[in-house]
């Protein structure tokens, strides 16, 4: 049984019998791989908290013939913030259920896993709406996943054109860092919606919540368009 290091993020946990849980860790390095994480549910347990969704760092593993084991956990990052705003948690689940829908193991992660990174970042920094970085979190990831057409092929003009240029050409460290109109938001999740309908053949289940939610209609406000570079 071999041991590596790798870097990445907790995307989903389960229970395994009483104490055990497994985890399902996309890395920069193995892509997306299962982890089980023994006596992870008990009060004392060193891997409790860092087995759980949105936890970032570095996790040691043995890797055994068929499954890996989680043996240490040095977390850079919980999120805990999104746990305080269960509005902000069912986006962030969101994004976490995309990552896996793409991931898979042995497949270059990286792109993935920095968007769902600095994704969660903006949620818990709160300065854009919620809506807006769903959508500029999607059209990412659709193109990391070679699923986003030519911009000019989708019918997208104005503004919305440029914000969807702005979005694919802009690096992920700044990518939420621009508002828009209302106009130019509906017009932007209409044709997102359309195209998501085309390539992805899964319904995720926190996004269905997200819709459900009291506070969640789909409209963002009166903003300025983003800065030209």
């Amino acid at each position: 049984m071999g041991k590596l290091t790798v870097t990445g993020m907790v995307m989903s946990a389960a229970p395994i019998g009483e104490y055990d849980r497994r985890v399902v860790i996309l890395t920069r390095e193995r892509g997306k791989i299962s982890a089980f994480a023994r006596g992870a549910r008990r009060a004392n347990s060193p891997l409790l908290a860092g087995t759980n969704p949105f936890a970032f760092g570095q996790f040691e593993l043995f890797e055994g013939r068929d499954s890996y084991t989680v043996a240490q956990l040095h977390i850079q990052n919980y999120f805990r913030e999104l746990t305080e705003d269960v509005e902000a948690a069912y986006y962030g689940f969101y994004f976490v259920e995309i990552g896996d829908y793409y991931g898979r193991e042995y497949t270059d992660e990286r792109a993935m896993l920095a968007l769902i990174y600095q994704s969660l970042r903006a949620l818990a920094k709160g300065t854009i709406p919620y809506p807006l970085i769903r959508r500029i979190f999607e059209v990412r990831a659709m193109a990391a996943n070679g699923e986003f057409p030519d911009v000019h092929t989708l019918g997208a003009e104005g503004d919305v054109l440029y914000t969807l240029q702005f979005i694919l050409t802009t690096p992920i460290q700044r990518l939420y860092t621009f508002r828009v109109s209302e106009q130019v938001y509906r017009q932007l999740a209409e044709l997102v919606d359309a195209h998501l309908l085309k390539v992805m053949d899964r319904k995720f289940k926190s996004l269905e919540i997200i819709r459900g939610l009291p506070q969640n209609n789909d409209i963002m406000g009166t903003f300025p368009k983003p800065e030209k570079q």
